[in-house]
């Protein structure tokens, strides 16, 4: 088993880029990899998906969908609260995840604790 770090920063108008991080993430969490995503920049606006068809990627997947999946892992999600603040966000943004605020020295600490990281 592998450690991952996925580190979504890109907006919601690169569906294809959060579709696809997301959907790596979950590919990696059924091959029984150990799994960080890291929410950062706008990124964070990932979890303020309310509906199918709201996000949908060309080929990767319906974002919301990937949300409720995600929903059912054991996956570690950290969010920039940083960048959640500066968006309009608070904890409330993180209700029904298994997710925690984290600061900037939480993505260093778990990239090199990684064996791999993807970028999106």
């Amino acid at each position: 088993m592998s450690k991952v770090l996925v580190h979504i920063h890109s907006d919601l108008e690169f569906k294809n880029k959060v579709t696809l991080g997301l959907m790596v993430a979950l590919a990696a969490i059924k091959n029984n990899h150990e799994v960080t995503l890291f929410l950062a920049a706008d990124g964070v606006h990932i979890l303020n998906c309310k509906s199918t068809g709201e996000i949908v990627g060309q080929g990767t997947g319906d974002l919301y969908e990937h949300l409720l999946n995600l929903k059912e892992t054991n996956a570690t999600i950290l969010v920039s609260g940083m960048s959640a603040k500066a968006r309009g966000y608070d904890a409330s943004l993180l209700d029904g995840y298994h997710a925690e605020f984290a600061m900037p020295d939480k993505l260093i600490e778990a990239s090199l604790q990684s064996d791999s990281v993807l970028c999106y």
